[in-house]
């Protein structure tokens, strides 16, 4: 037995964990892990930042050791796997065979059920929607003994509830997905420098219904002319080139260091190089789909930079009407504060919806930073920001969320009732139990 932590080491809450390595095996664990104090939760590979992927009772199913690959057709491109499989582990088996995710958050590290259970989205949610939308079945084990295989046309109920459900419908033992055909591994991308939101959004209109993968970079530190400037991405798949799994080499941050590595001075100095670096006003490349997609993954444990205290993810979406006036609100709340993030990616979401009761996007405009845990300024400032999203009509990702309220949360899903009728009595998280019992 081991403990674990969220990515975002905030709140401070080690987890217990009672792996399980067979899917016979599952029933056995769950008794085990339930036995101190009655509930429990499904627990990746810790890619989840905020509590939703810790149990209110501190003891997990740790998963990550069912990672089998069950069965793959490489002529329809239909996968099955155990739902502690990667997405790198994935990528390694369908990119020599010219295929590729679907759809993928920025990280390859997330697990099949941790993409389930969050319904993670990416770069192309215009064109693909959530990962929940490729999601042909999976299996889930309750805590009753009962075994479910679930598919829109199978148990639909649970199938909607399982995905975007947290893991709170029950134990995730694997999934099938239906995977996107590639000529190549590379991807072709246009870079152009933005120099305010205004050309943002500009951007996005003009250019998001040309590509299959757009987002930006925002410089949260600007203000005044420049509020919103950054870097535009787009990309598409190469339409010619090798299938090869990317060998990037990797860095590991060696330690935690007693404070954040980034202040406001070393931030904006950051960001003000980034900016500057691209020079011209449009650049092209070809690149790798790893250096694309997860830039952050060749640097492990890149957590640790943000301190022993830890981190926050915020991340929002607001519908497109008041997306415009909502993220130039929150970009210069943000400014406003001294605080930001060295990451902060700003793409607009489409108008596919996903099968998940609890899906996050919308469309709109998404927002996403990281700040360093400081419990006085960080509560001012997401008192603010919440604010301003609350008014738009928006609403905070729970994969992502530590501090979200109770009456934030079942205002902007109202499916959760649904969900709790749903979900299983021995799954509890540390999210759901704050969301929905306060």
């Amino acid at each position: 037995m081991s403990t674990v932590l969220s990515w975002g080491r905030y709140p401070y809450a080690p987890q217990k964990t009672h792996a399980v390595a067979w899917r016979d095996a599952t029933h056995a664990t769950w008794r085990e892990a339930m036995r101190e104090k009655g509930t429990t939760l499904a627990f990746g590979n810790g890619r989840s930042y905020g509590d939703s992927c810790l149990a209110a009772s501190g003891q997990v199913i740790h998963i990550r050791p069912l990672d089998r690959l069950i069965a793959a057709n490489w002529e329809s491109g239909v996968l099955r796997a155990e739902a502690g499989a990667t997405l790198e582990q994935v990528l390694e088996v369908a990119i020599p065979r010219g295929w590729m995710l679907p759809v993928t958050p920025g990280t390859k590290y997330v697990t099949l059920g941790g993409a389930v259970a969050n319904d993670v989205h990416g770069k192309n949610h215009h064109v693909r929607g959530t990962f929940g939308r490729h999601v042909r079945r999976l299996g889930l084990e309750r805590s009753d003994g009962a075994s479910f295989e679930c598919a829109p046309d199978s148990e639909p109920e649970l199938f909607a509830a399982t995905i975007g459900g947290l893991g709170l419908t029950g134990l995730i033992t694997w999934v099938e997905i239906q995977l996107m055909p590639i000529s190549s591994s590379l991807i072709d991308v246009t870079s152009i420098r933005f120099s305010n939101l205004d050309e943002f959004f500009a951007l996005s209109e003009r250019l998001d219904t040309l590509h299959e993968y757009s987002v930006a970079w925002v410089d949260c530190q600007s203000r005044g002319a420049a509020l919103g400037r950054g870097i535009f991405m787009v990309g598409d798949h190469a339409g010619d080139g090798p299938l090869e799994v990317d060998q990037r080499k990797k860095r590991t941050v060696p330690f935690t260091p007693p404070v954040p590595l980034f202040n406001r001075v070393t931030l904006r100095a950051f960001n003000e190089l980034y900016y500057q670096r691209h020079r011209l006003a449009e650049m092209r490349s070809r690149v790798s789909y790893d250096a694309y997609f997860y830039p952050l993954d060749s640097l492990l444990e890149w957590n640790r930079i943000y301190g022993r205290a830890g981190f926050q993810q915020y991340q929002c979406v607001v519908p497109t009407g008041t997306a415009r006036d909502a993220t130039r609100s929150i970009l210069d709340a943000i400014a406003a504060s001294g605080t930001g993030s060295f990451l902060a990616v700003l793409k607009r979401c489409g108008d596919i919806s996903s099968p998940g009761l609890l899906s996050f996007p919308i469309e709109g405009t998404s927002l996403a930073l990281d700040f360093p845990q400081r419990d006085a300024v960080n509560a001012r400032l997401f008192a603010k920001i919440d604010s301003i999203v609350r008014e738009a009509d928006g609403r905070l990702y729970p994969a992502k969320d530590a501090h979200m309220s109770g009456a934030d949360f079942r205002a902007a899903y109202p499916n959760w009732q649904q969900l709790e009728a749903l979900r299983d009595p021995a799954m509890m998280s540390r999210f759901w139990e704050r969301t929905t019992r306060t």
